[in-house]
């Protein structure tokens, strides 16, 4: 598929990243065995600080971006800020709850343990619930987004995850009957959300005022991409260490696990796009606020799946096939946009 842009090589082949680390994680955890439990043992408050450590460098640097005094542009275009809200928080979390109620407990019962069906649900539920906040700068940039509206909406999003995530997961996880820690819920959100989102703002505001803000984009951001992308390949690697008896054991659970997040990909997608043409937003605003919608901030997702349930859990491996789908699918869906332009 040809693209009109350059994308980054990471960006480009993230998908082969993952798969690479998943056959890494899987082969160590194989051959290692018992001896990286004691990874899993190095926890606070059911927080593994390992993990943690590796997602918050995943999660800071992309904090980084958000620039919160684009919210005052939120007037500028507010069918499009309002209708991305409405999709991200009103119809996405629960048209994911429901595939996955669909899939893991009806289609898959043959498959799949009714037992452990509810930790599989909870792990799309979680994708579902965080709208995504860092590769949606790519997909917009890729399909002549309004990068104005993109980051606008990005902001909006991040505060609204402050004070909508934890009541939706809850209410959700709720009715599939899977009996959560709400205390280990919250400290999830601070440790992963509203600590790195304020360093991040602090952070920004120094450097800017001291460096400017043309340093700060170009030179400063550009370092710290690599530390995120080595943190997400280790936090790969380790999940799969965890999870690599499971997945011997019913090799085809990948594959599982990704038709409903694939479905739902394109379901929410489809709804935002044409819904914005409905709407009379124009593309450069429609193409983004659909790409927002159906991407996810799989970094939180993986953080709050691996805190409630443990690296061993389904919930955590599904939020990672989340990642390993996220991009081949999201590229197609940019094609889409570029051939539909209006």
């Amino acid at each position: 598929m040809a693209l009109k842009k350059p994308i980054s090589l990471f960006d480009r082949y993230l998908s082969v990243w993952v798969a690479i680390c998943i056959a890494a994680g899987i082969v160590i955890g194989h051959f290692a065995g018992g001896s990286i439990e004691v990874i899993n043992s190095l926890e606070i408050a059911n927080v593994n600080i390992p993990v943690a450590v590796l997602i918050w460098l995943m999660i800071y640097p992309m904090m980084l971006q958000i620039d919160f005094t684009s919210i005052k542009k939120v007037s500028e275009k507010p069918r499009g800020i309002v209708w991305t809200v409405v999709i991200n928080w009103l119809i996405k979390p629960f048209t994911m709850a429901f595939f996955a109620w669909i899939f893991f407990t009806k289609l898959y019962s043959a498959w799949i343990d009714p037992s452990l069906a509810g930790e599989y649900i909870a792990g799309a539920i979680l994708l579902g619930a965080a709208p995504c906040t860092a590769m949606v700068f790519v997909w917009s940039y890729l399909s002549d987004g309004d990068p104005n509206y993109t980051l606008v909406q990005v902001s909006v999003n991040d505060l609204i995850i402050l004070v909508a995530f934890v009541p939706i997961v809850g209410l959700l996880l709720g009715i599939t009957d899977v009996v959560i820690p709400y205390e280990t819920l919250v400290a999830s959100v601070v440790i992963f959300v509203v600590i790195p989102l304020v360093a991040g703002v602090i952070t920004q505001r120094i450097l800017v005022n001291s460096k400017g803000e043309e340093w700060f984009k170009k030179e400063f951001l550009p370092k710290l991409k690599p530390i995120s992308i080595i943190a997400l390949l280790v936090t790969l690697i380790f999940l799969f260490a965890f999870q690599g008896q499971n997945i011997l054991n019913n090799p085809l659970i990948i594959l599982l696990a990704a038709i409903p997040l694939v479905i739902q990909t394109y379901f929410i997608f489809f709804i935002a796009w044409y819904g914005g043409k409905k709407l009379n937003l124009n593309y450069a605003v429609c193409a983004p606020a659909a790409m927002i919608g159906a991407s996810n901030f799989f970094e939180l997702s993986v953080a709050v799946a691996i805190s409630l349930f443990g690296l061993q859990s389904p919930a955590a491996l599904v939020t990672v096939v989340g990642v390993l789908v996220e991009v081949p699918v999201m590229l197609s869906l940019v094609a889409f946009a570029n051939r539909k332009k209006y």
